[in-house]
């Protein structure tokens, strides 16, 4: 008795994941076993990841973006990050949950991962709100996990790099679409803070001496310069954002070593070994999915998506509601960059029939993942936080449900409005379809 080769694909990679087994062996698994099922040579594996990895400069900015978020998490950035938003928002109910967003804000325009939030200036507010009875375990790991979702939508993103990797739309152009997005983000948090602060009577932060404003400021402005660097240099067309990326990294390195001396050669080589690991996760999954992308074109199967959906005579907005709906269930259990890679692909053929613009549909999927990543039963940011901290998961997820509530109404109005995210692209001119 023989099975379809996608069947036996399938079945390969489910059984994978059932065992526990890393997603990215799973997937290369999968692979394999599609080939022998087609009998088709098994060097094709090593052709397709090789021109994968090998074709795409883009790619080069991930691991670079990951050593830049572990070097100033090592060399005390993020404490001084938060110096500097006490003076700015610490005065406000609940003023050092207010200062975990807005700290979220600066330091997603450094490192574009939301894990690199979460365990860097996350773990910092977290310690201060405990000091304080106001302030629960569960609230203090909720804003946490919630505030971790703006790194990959404020510019730079690690995956709206890889977004543009499997969708050809523009770095550029993506990293614009999630500033508007990113800054709603951030006033609805801080609005719900707000409520829950009232509520609550949490208290406002000491008030900081005029005399030591100089010093905190200076101490944060370095780096707040990154951002700026980064963004001013993309947009003016001084590098692109892959070089952007390598301009982070030594924007990092120089900070945490020579400006502030924070990191020893032991502390340094624990960076290096750190972000090599995960650069290798993420080069595995990505090996992974070329094989399956191979798979799926193989057997046409993003053409029958797209003569489904044409057959279902979606509009753009229903078409939309069903990707985020399957988006938010799958981000449930499923890793960021294996929706990426593998999931993305099958859906952009429909998404080019119905018109509905690529870089409005990256800021949607991001968004979507990022809500998978703090929703039950298996949200990532969760498992993290609780890893860091030991605050239990549920804890969190009764104190957080108002930040994911709110989470879900921005994707709906950004689905409903898609100017939200493609003014700023137009207005800078970055063409985008119509």
């Amino acid at each position: 008795m023989t099975f379809p080769p996608l069947t036996v694909l399938a079945a390969v990679l489910i059984l994978g994941m059932l065992l526990r087994m890393p997603i990215g062996f799973s997937m290369l698994m999968s692979g394999v076993a599609y080939l022998i099922t087609k009998g088709q040579d098994l060097g094709l594996v090593a052709e397709q990841v090789s021109n994968g990895l090998y074709n795409s400069y883009v790619l080069l900015a991930v691991p670079l973006f990951v050593f830049a978020a572990n070097l100033m998490n090592a060399g005390t950035v993020s404490e001084r990050i938060f110096d500097f938003c006490r003076i700015l928002v610490g005065r406000m109910r609940g003023g050092l949950a207010q200062v975990d967003i807005l700290v979220s804000v600066i330091f997603s325009g450094m490192s574009g991962s939301a894990i690199a939030d979460a365990a860097g200036p996350g773990l910092v507010t977290i310690r201060q709100m405990l000091k304080k009875p106001e302030y629960t375990r569960g609230f203090a790991g909720a804003v946490v996990v919630a505030s971790a979702t703006l790194g990959p939508i404020i510019p730079p993103s690690i995956p709206m790099v890889i977004y543009a990797l499997v969708s050809g739309a523009s770095v550029g152009a993506l990293f614009l679409g999630g500033v508007v997005p990113g800054l709603l983000m951030t006033v609805l948090m801080m609005g719900v803070v707000h409520v829950i602060a009232t509520q609550r009577n949490m208290p406002r932060e000491e008030p900081i001496p005029l005399h030591e404003w100089p010093r905190i400021l200076f101490r944060g402005a370095l780096p707040l310069s990154m951002p700026i660097v980064l963004l001013g240099g993309i947009y003016s067309g001084a590098f692109t954002p892959t070089e952007a990326a390598a301009v982070a990294a030594l924007h990092a390195l120089l900070l945490s070593t020579v400006v502030y001396r924070a990191l020893t050669w032991r502390s340094f080589w624990g960076v290096v070994m750190e972000s090599t690991r995960a650069s290798a996760v993420i080069t595995i999954i990505l090996a992974g999915a070329f094989i399956l992308n191979y798979a799926f074109t193989a057997e046409q199967v993003p053409q029958h998506m797209a003569a489904w959906v044409d057959s279902m005579q979606l509009s753009r907005i229903q078409f939309l509601l069903m990707v985020n709906a399957l988006f938010l269930v799958l981000g449930c259990f499923l890793d960021v960059s294996v929706l990426l890679l593998v999931f993305v692909p099958m859906l952009l053929p429909a998404v080019n029939a119905l018109g509905i613009d690529l870089v409005h549909f990256g800021v949607l999927v991001v968004l979507n993942m990022m809500i998978g990543l703090i929703h039950p039963p298996f949200g990532m940011l969760l498992f993290v936080t609780k890893a860091l901290t030991g605050i239990p998961i549920g804890e969190m997820m009764r104190e957080g449900w108002m930040f994911l509530v709110m989470l879900l109404g921005l994707l709906l109005a950004l689905t409903f409005f898609p100017e939200l995210v493609l003014w700023l692209p137009r207005t800078m001119g970055y063409g985008t379809a119509t």
